[in-house]
């Protein structure tokens, strides 16, 4: 055995049931060997984000892998391993190595001294009597604390070597779940219980610690209203009493409401990273942050109260401790905090119902969310956006009602990553009808992985809105776009679709927006990908409301 053939063994062991690649590595066929289905995918963006994907929609439990040729397969893989560093996805990376000769004479890429900034731990294969150790050491690495990617640098001409005997036993690894100390949770529970208008701020930590449930009844226990973030969306139903929505830079005028008048803020499963595509807390609040991670308590905001440990282990000591103080059933209704939020919600959608239900021609992409809801069934649906104008539109308005049933990411907005990331999804949950709405630019940056899609047979449904422009780009730079067409496109995308073996629908009318869902759920039901391509206008107009966080 050699160790290429103990890293699929290894592979196998820890649950790997396929691995993503591209295009070139002697890891492909040592996994083929021990029935670890290879994917090969157009480029090593494609198959990082979509790995990404099928991990998230996993809750972490099953890891994605991916695996490059050494030099310009590494190279190229540097976005999309940043892009999951960024939010934060647990996934193993897997490049060939330059060779003990030359892996550190210049210009040659070196993995582990390139990637070690943007991944959790950052190893290298130098010596094939290592191998067992080094997964290991990775295999842990991707199991505790703040998820992140991790890389292992597989040197050809060491990796091909023979195993020396006794040294190929591998033991998987376990996740170490830690949960707060007692007297934390008793301060946090009593600042949260004497609060006069409290918030739940829910993260992505919720979602891979799997603790909706306990999010849901600690909300209702203590009749708190919840916001989620980007990635925590899906976390808290959005069609509960207490949802207020999810914070993008755009949200329901809830979260900005409740944001702005709220005296404490508790953000469980959430790292309060500041980004330009997030809503910052309004300063002045008392915080209480629950977290993974310890160094992420008081990095951008100053915690009053930090709590370290697994978002469930945390939820529940918080339940008990909420049922101890005001008794297993917990507060009455509130009646009127739900009829306030009720209210709010109801003026936020009069405000936007003439773009929800434009008439336009070109369609207004709003009249294609608020079709997009219509028509999906959202208990059975996994949906994602892409970078731009479709995140922004699409977050506050789409109905998460169950876990998992929306991936939101946006912390680092690479065009194109939402192709790949519902195909990871679909390979996750095949038996869910997986969509992601994207524009007509982030279409060209991945639009050849549907190829790999009809080959991989991953039946998925692509939204593209064409509005033939760079949206909204025309006011940071008016001259470049009016005198020389900058960052204005064309193209045939559901042809270029087509061409690619997808099913392929042009919608031009709003009403046919709809039956063209309703068409691409049952072929996605006979193994078919589908492409839609909407024609529409570009639309500026976003659910902000700064003015309500003064």
């Amino acid at each position: 055995m050699n160790g290429f053939d103990l890293i699929a063994n290894i592979l196998k062991a820890e649950g790997v049931t396929w691995m993503a690649c591209f295009p070139a590595n002697p890891l492909i066929e040592a996994v083929a060997k021990v029935d670890i289905r290879p994917i090969v995918f157009r480029q090593e963006r494609g198959g990082i984000n979509c790995v990404d994907g099928f991990t998230r929609q996993t809750a972490g439990n099953q890891t994605g892998v991916f695996a490059s040729q050494s030099g310009p397969g590494v190279e190229n893989s540097f976005g999309g391993i940043a892009q999951a560093w960024g939010e934060a996805v647990p996934i193993l990376f897997l490049p060939l190595g330059s060779g003990l000769r030359s892996y550190d004479v210049a210009p040659n890429f070196s993995a582990t001294s390139n990637y070690k900034d943007i991944t959790k731990l950052a190893l290298s294969i130098d010596r094939v009597d290592r191998t067992t150790t080094q997964m290991q050491r990775a295999f842990h690495a991707l199991k505790q604390g703040r998820p992140g990617p991790v890389v292992v640098e597989m040197h050809g001409d060491a990796v091909s070597q023979q195993v020396p005997d006794g040294l190929t036993a591998y033991r998987p690894s376990k996740a170490m779940r830690y949960a707060p100390s007692r007297s934390d949770v008793k301060d946090a529970v009593r600042e949260l219980l004497s609060a006069s208008n409290p918030i739940i701020w829910a993260g992505q930590g919720v979602l891979y610690a799997e603790a909706a449930e306990e999010l849901k009844t600690l909300a209702e226990l203590t009749q708190i209203p919840v916001v989620t973030t980007m990635q925590g969306k899906s976390a808290f139903p959005d069609d509960h009493p207490l949802a207020l929505g999810s914070a993008n830079r755009t949200a329901p005028k809830m979260v900005w409401k409740w944001l702005g008048e709220s005296d404490l803020v508790f953000a469980v499963g959430s790292g309060l990273t500041r980004t330009g595509f997030g809503i910052a807390i309004p300063a002045g609040k008392r915080l209480i942050h629950a977290t993974v991670s310890a160094e992420d308590i008081n990095k951008d905001y100053s915690a009053d109260i930090g709590m370290v440990g697994d978002a469930k282990l945390t939820l529940q000591m918080m339940i008990d401790e909420v049922k101890g103080e005001i008794g297993a059933d917990g507060r009455d209704v509130n009646e009127s905090l739900l009829d306030t939020i009720a209210s709010t919600k109801s003026e936020w959608l009069a405000e936007w119902e003439p773009l929800l239900n434009s008439d336009e021609t070109p369609i207004n992409p709003y009249r294609v969310i608020n079709e997009i809801n219509k028509a999906v069934d959202h208990a059975n649906t996994v949906m994602t956006h892409d970078a731009g104008n479709p995140r922004d539109q699409i977050m506050p308005f789409y109905k998460a009602t169950n876990p998992y049933g929306y991936i939101g990411w946006g912390k680092t907005t690479h065009l194109g990553y939402g192709i790949p990331l519902v195909m990871g999804a679909k390979m996750a949950d095949p038996d869910k009808f997986c969509m992601n709405l994207m524009g007509d630019l982030a279409f060209g940056h991945t639009g050849m992985e549907i190829e790999t899609a009809v080959r991989a047979q991953i039946p998925i449904t692509t939204i593209i809105i064409n509005n033939r422009t760079m949206g909204g780009y025309d006011k940071s730079m008016p001259t470049a776009m009016d005198k020389y067409g900058a960052g204005n496109q064309s193209g045939d995308y559901a042809g270029v679709a087509r061409a690619l073996g997808a099913r392929a629908i042009n919608v031009d009318e709003m009403t046919a927006i709809g039956p063209a869902i309703v068409e691409a759920q049952a072929a996605n039901k006979e193994g078919e990908v589908v492409v839609i391509e909407v024609n529409t206008r570009q639309e500026t107009r976003f659910s902000q409301y700064y003015d309500l966080l003064k």
